[in-house]
């Protein structure tokens, strides 16, 4: 939900409300087969309450939690969304981990420490969040550079 508000508030709402994207999009399979393929021998999806961890590991005995995406182009609006599930690690669970954002195509990886600067961010967000789920309608739509590549486009643009 954070990546998807940060991208498009209308996308969230539309998450938020059960209404499924075009399973079928190019983008989503692409999405679920460098999943599939990347780190086989690692542990992965994790899934707790509101957060489906794409890749955990432990380290060092630091637990390492990954977040694997296709590209970096989105990799602030990506290291919010893994700094959620660090502060959600944190706060619910009392379990302290680092962030580990892959990049398998680009063959990169950034290292994500939630800080106290991220916690404030991740609280507005989750604010912000809510004050669009909760009201009866969407947003309207607005033409924005992701909307050529988004499964939810026909509910905007049809």
């Amino acid at each position: 939900m954070i990546e998807s508000f940060l991208i498009c508030e209308r996308q969230a709402w539309l998450m938020a409300h059960q209404i499924t994207p075009d399973q079928d999009h190019p983008y989503l399979e692409l999405g679920r087969l460098i999943d599939e393929e990347s780190f086989k021998d690692e542990k992965k999806k994790i899934s707790l309450e509101n957060m489906i961890i794409d890749l955990i590991k432990t380290e060092n005995k630091t637990l390492i939690v990954g977040e694997i995406k296709k590209s970096s182009k989105v990799q602030e609006i990506a290291k919010i969304q893994l700094a959620f599930y660090l502060y959600s690690l944190k706060n619910n669970y009392g379990i302290n981990a680092y962030g580990l954002l892959i990049f398998p195509k680009e063959k990169r990886r950034v290292r994500v420490v939630l800080d106290k600067e991220l916690e404030e961010k991740i609280d507005d967000t989750i604010k912000r969040i809510e004050v669009v789920i909760y009201k009866g309608k969407p947003p309207l739509p607005q033409k924005i550079p992701y909307c050529k590549l988004c499964a939810y486009r026909d509910f905007c643009w049809s």
